[in-house]
């Protein structure tokens, strides 16, 4: 049986966050991406872990969002698919520069990510990177995200923070003025 091939990308974001006891708050540090694929069983799927950065995304530059596209680019050139933990405030604009270049993809990229961090009660961390795992390997090329039970396509994507989630827009119109 061959496996299925697939680069997890980290990013950072509210997925990533844990508790910093010395300033009391939620905040990007150690990786717990190791702790929640620990916990799956992910038979038949080959993990190639880049960790490019561990930012929220309203710290991104936008150097960094090219550095994610290159990454993207590149990895899925070698793999059967990319996935993407990126945080959900700029996970659109990323999401909409690969699919600028999705003539250059040559394996679907899923872009997830977590309202709440993986190591809050009420988190949707676990499922939300389930999934991406799972859609990855039935999606065709192109540029996604998969959260909530969901899988849009972009570019007509965007964040809905009334709602927590993720919603399909009808044109590109919706989506800038978002």
């Amino acid at each position: 049986m061959s496996l299925f091939r697939v680069a997890l990308i980290s990013t950072g974001g509210t997925i990533e966050k844990t508790y910093l006891e010395s300033e009391g708050m939620l905040a990007n540090g150690e990786s717990v991406l190791s702790h929640m694929l620990k916990s799956l069983q992910l038979n038949g799927v080959e993990i190639e872990r880049v960790n490019l950065m561990n930012k929220d995304s309203l710290e991104m530059t936008e150097e960094d969002h090219q550095h994610i596209v290159d990454t993207v680019i590149e990895q899925s050139q070698q793999r059967d698919g990319v996935i993407v933990i990126h945080g959900t405030d700029k996970l659109t604009h990323t999401g909409n520069l690969v699919f600028d270049r999705s003539d250059e993809l040559q394996a679907p990229c899923v872009f997830t990510g977590a309202m709440r961090p993986w190591i809050m009660k009420n988190t949707d961390a676990l499922q939300n990177l389930v999934e991406s795992f799972s859609v990855v390997q039935l999606l065709p090329i192109g540029a996604y995200v998969a959260m909530h039970n969901r899988v849009l396509a972009f570019p007509h994507v965007q964040k809905d923070s009334e709602h927590m989630t993720f919603i399909q827009t009808n044109s590109i119109k919706d989506s800038i003025h978002a």
